[in-house]
């Protein structure tokens, strides 16, 4: 298996630290980058290459630290408590927290995004011992389209095939 195709729970916690981070610093890249380029198209529109780049390295890099620190704090919680439970997903989301306010430069921040990732870290292990889905799938289907009520034809009756009108000249 490759590592860049790596899932975070491929291994039980506390094992695999390098696969564990791979999977969540996916998720961090994508969100930086997103969150970059509405920020260089909208909020900061930086004038050249440079701090363009910039901007996105400024926004993508603590997102991968937060991931990192969440990866991190929860393998070690894991392994020096030696309990694979919610309060190790709580200490990391902390800590991810902790990252975010030092980004900020805002310690009240860092604690109020702290306290915001350690719950949701809870809940998604929960999600996890008790098999529910915390981001459920899509369907992957769909009934009708953009304009449904223009191509429904479901009340009317089917026309007859090769069908052609008649018409009737007067002699």
């Amino acid at each position: 298996m490759s590592i860049l195709r790596s899932n975070y729970y491929d291994h039980p916690d506390g094992e695999d630290a390098f696969g564990k981070i791979v999977a969540t610093n996916r998720y961090a890249v994508a969100a930086g980058l997103a969150w970059s380029t509405v920020d260089v198209l909208t909020l900061s529109k930086p004038q050249g290459y440079l701090p363009t780049l910039g901007r996105f390295a400024y926004n993508t890099g603590p997102l991968m630290g937060m991931a990192t620190a969440f990866t991190l704090t929860t393998l070690a919680a894991t392994n020096a408590r030696g309990k694979d439970d919610k309060i190790n997903y709580f200490l990391g989301g902390f800590a991810a927290g902790g990252v975010f306010g030092a980004w900020k430069h805002n310690h009240v921040a860092g604690l109020c995004a702290g306290l915001f990732l350690g719950l949701a870290g809870v809940i998604k292990k929960m999600s996890i011992e008790q098999g529910w889905e915390f981001f459920p799938e899509p369907p992957t289907h769909q009934y009708g389209g953009v304009n449904v009520a223009a191509n429904d034809w479901t009340i009317t009756a089917e026309r007859p095939k090769n069908w052609t009108a008649k018409v009737e000249t007067e002699a």
